[in-house]
């Protein structure tokens, strides 16, 4: 199976090139490209001096803008799956065998890296811990699965959930509870497999301030839209076996 490793980054200069390096060393994946989303400093330059294809947004754009990119390369390129991951260092590269195992299998069309199953768990605000475990439980109650970490970014996307995802049905900014609740209503398989995650040590994150103020309005508001549009979304989804139950053992 043909595998792209997409990274959307936005300023990153401080910390793209260990990112980038750590994961070469892995010789996990071969096909790294760097979608570099508007950024003032040496991102994309730092980039392509690690010998990976950057993609330059002329703009910043967002977060999920940023993996639209991406995606649209992966089609363009016949990528059969994609592995997201930040470029920030918080993901950690030697996860990724694990989290690719349930797509190649054929198991899920989408493997969700999840801190909260495994013991060490990284600090976070007290704020944002709790928002995830209030997106978790929303998520949890609608899909019928346990979803643990609704906000990770560390994921592997099949080719048909990319290609859904390239037909208006990403959101520019903040893919997270909103999308998963809309795949499972699209009939597409999750399953959440552990990972580890290390605490950012320079940079700022997009969750901080008042981005998170407008985080949290913007996917309680995200959620009510997918929800109100389920009909549509089931009448319109793949028809296709969905693993959802298979993972309610987490």
């Amino acid at each position: 199976m043909r595998l792209l490793l997409i990274i959307p980054a936005f300023n990153e200069a401080k910390n793209i090139t260990s990112v980038l390096r750590e994961v070469k060393q892995l010789q996990i994946l071969q096909d790294i490209v760097v979608v570099d989303d508007g950024s003032s400093d040496e991102t994309a330059k730092l980039a392509q001096a690690e010998g990976v294809r950057v993609l330059k947004l002329p703009i910043n754009l967002g977060y999920g803008a940023a993996l639209q990119t991406g995606f649209s390369y992966a089609l363009s390129k016949d990528y059969e799956a994609c592995v997201l991951m930040d470029g920030d260092g918080q993901h950690n590269p030697h996860d990724i065998p694990s989290l690719l195992e349930p797509v190649l299998s054929g198991e899920a069309d989408l493997s969700l890296g999840s801190r909260f199953l495994k013991e060490n768990r990284v600090a976070m605000p007290f704020g944002r811990r709790w928002g995830i475990f209030i997106f978790g439980k929303l998520l949890s109650f609608f899909t019928r699965q346990k979803i643990t970490d609704p906000t990770s970014g560390f994921q592997v996307v099949n080719r048909r959930l990319f290609k859904f995802f390239l037909q208006d049905n990403y959101p520019h900014d903040y893919p997270d509870s909103d999308t998963l609740l809309k795949l499972h209503y699209a009939s597409y398989s999750i399953r959440e497999v552990p990972v580890s995650i290390r605490p950012r040590t320079q940079g700022i994150s997009m969750h901080s301030g008042l981005s998170a103020l407008y985080y949290l309005y913007k996917m309680f508001f995200s959620i009510f839209i997918v929800f109100s549009q389920r009909k549509n979304l089931k009448s319109g989804g793949p028809k296709c076996t969905s693993a959802l139950e298979s993972s309610s053992s987490h």
